[in-house]
């Protein structure tokens, strides 16, 4: 499979976006399971059929263009192949100097998020992004070495990982997280999310809390052909400043409150691209016991952080 990335990696999105169209729809025709449970959490959204079939063809899409995003060498830029809304935004943040949390929902091309801030901000400020690593060994040290970047470390998600994210935000710099995956147990509450209760990580709103960080939402567009001829470029990375009011609540630390914000904050990122997000991923499991279970911030901050 690792020689696989290594040869795809080579090819251009324009023929791996395709492929990874068709992967989606073959998923979604061969997995009952799953493509009951994508079209039940996209029309609960409110996402029209056509809609929903857009949302089937870019979660194939997203496989697609990994072995692009993660076999790409060290020393070869994005360049213009990514270009930024609203990157002033990130900046000021960066101005303020209190440190700076990313949030990142299963959106577009997340993937790009983290390795676009990198490129443009990295040697200003560079970002920390938690991950939880692979099962497979070699997809494990591809996504390490794919993730670990000139300005951008990776995490992972255990109690050493928390602490260095703290410690990171405690010192000014950046930290990128996804809050809208299924936390361990114990580390999230129930919220809701599009109108049913989903069990919602604490550990950004927590992060918030103890370091008084600045907030700012991330989403890696993912373009069409015709989209990406006209702009000369294959994503665009949006970025929205969390309202002051917004950070004030969850520096307050109420995780239920928090949680709740979260989840609204994702869900309006989610809606300004909705075929885009992974409406297929299980968001309203219950939570499983892992490594984290006891690793809250708060326990984790007394251990060096």
């Amino acid at each position: 499979m690792a020689r696989l990335f290594s040869l795809l990696s080579a090819w251009p999105l324009a023929v791996l976006h395709p492929l990874g169209s068709l992967l989606g729809w073959l998923a979604f025709l061969l997995s009952p399971t799953y493509r009951r449970r994508l079209v039940a959490h996209a029309r609960a959204a409110g996402l029209s059929a056509w809609q929903v079939a857009g949302a089937v063809a870019h979660a194939g899409k997203m496989v697609g263009e990994l072995p692009r995003l993660w076999g790409r060498p060290r020393d070869h830029a994005l360049g213009r192949r990514v270009q930024w809304a609203h990157p002033e935004r990130v900046a000021e943040a960066l101005a303020e100097g209190r440190g700076l949390l990313l949030l990142t929902p299963h959106l577009g091309c997340f993937e790009i998020t983290a390795q676009a801030y990198a490129e443009r901000f990295g040697a200003q400020q560079a970002i920390t992004a938690l991950y939880r690593p692979a099962k497979q060994a070699w997809l494990a040290e591809m996504m390490k070495n794919a993730r670990n970047r000139p300005g951008m470390l990776t995490s992972p998600a255990t109690l050493s990982g928390v602490r260095q994210m703290l410690r990171a935000l405690k010192s000014g710099q950046t930290v990128g997280l996804l809050p809208d995956q299924v936390p361990p147990e114990g580390m999230g509450v129930w919220a809701p999310f599009f109108g049913r209760e989903a069990y919602t990580m604490t550990m950004a709103a927590k992060l918030v809390a103890q370091t008084r960080c600045a907030v700012v939402l991330l989403r890696g567009e993912r373009l069409g052909p015709l989209a990406r001829w006209r702009r000369g470029c294959d994503y665009v990375v949006h970025a929205t400043r969390v309202p002051p009011d917004t950070e004030a609540l969850l520096a307050a630390g109420d995780a239920a409150q928090s949680a709740a914000a979260i989840n609204e904050l994702m869900e309006s990122l989610i809606m300004q691209a909705p075929e885009q997000y992974l409406w297929g991923y299980n968001r309203y499991k219950g939570p499983r016991a892992e490594i984290l279970t006891s690793a809250t911030p708060e326990k984790a901050s007394g251990g060096g952080a």
